[in-house]
């Protein structure tokens, strides 16, 4: 009897509970960017050779790729920042010609090895450069520019993100009429590193190229979730 008694207590108790449960939230997205000068450049660079034999190209090739990774290394380079990125060999045939209609001939092998290298020291940049092209180097598929550590360039983004989402946040209460309310939960979407500033060349001739890095720029993204309620009167 004891228990029946109860039982209407507890479910009255259980009905006034449920609006609470069922609490409003506002969910806002913040961006934020942050940009530098960026402390290193990274560059693929390499030797194509060709020769009437794959054994001669490949031989060829790697005489010509020593020497540019030592010239790299001489011009203060780290082991650590230097990487063969690709090698490759393929056939080579001569042009078409009309009068053969077998096909092109097969006239030799190419033979390409790439390096990326990362660049440290940027206002040395163009030297280095400019000796890898002494050393041998004919092909340059790239430079990029970036950060030894982003973690400080993270971190403004961040802050700015969580900064956008607030001030949107605050808009948004404002327009509805409701109260901002304690955060229920911060979530990071990620970053996104904009397009750096990049060269490409088929082949280098000049000795040596003047190098601007400019700024290099991160963006963030979070989304922070609210508890609304009535705005005060």
């Amino acid at each position: 009897m004891r228990l029946a008694a109860l039982a209407p207590a507890a479910l009255m108790l259980g009905l006034l509970a449920a609006p609470a449960l069922a609490q409003s939230t506002l969910t806002v997205t913040g961006e934020g960017r942050a940009s530098a000068a960026p402390d290193l450049a990274i560059i693929s660079v390499g030797v194509e050779t060709r020769a009437p034999t794959a054994a001669a190209a490949m031989a060829e090739n790697a005489g010509k790729a020593s020497a540019l990774i030592s010239a790299a290394k001489s011009a203060g380079v780290a082991d650590a920042d230097i990487q063969t990125s690709d090698l490759s060999i393929w056939p080579v045939y001569e042009d078409y010609r009309q009068d053969r209609p077998e096909g092109p001939r097969l006239i030799g092998f190419a033979v390409s090895n790439q390096v990326t290298v990362r660049l440290r020291d940027l206002p040395a940049a163009g030297a280095a450069l400019g000796s890898l092209v002494e050393a041998g180097a004919n092909r340059m598929n790239g430079i990029a520019f970036g950060f030894a550590d982003e973690t400080p360039l993270r971190d403004a983004a961040r802050r700015a993100a969580v900064a956008d989402a607030k001030r949107k946040a605050a808009l948004y209460a404002e327009a509805a009429g409701v109260a901002l309310g304690p955060i229920r939960s911060i979530e990071e979407a990620g970053f996104f590193a904009p397009p750096r500033p990049m060269m490409r060349a088929a082949a280098m001739e000049a000795a040596s190229a003047p190098i601007e890095a400019g700024e290099s720029e991160l963006s963030a993204s979070v989304t922070i979730v609210w508890e609304i309620g009535a705005a005060a009167e």
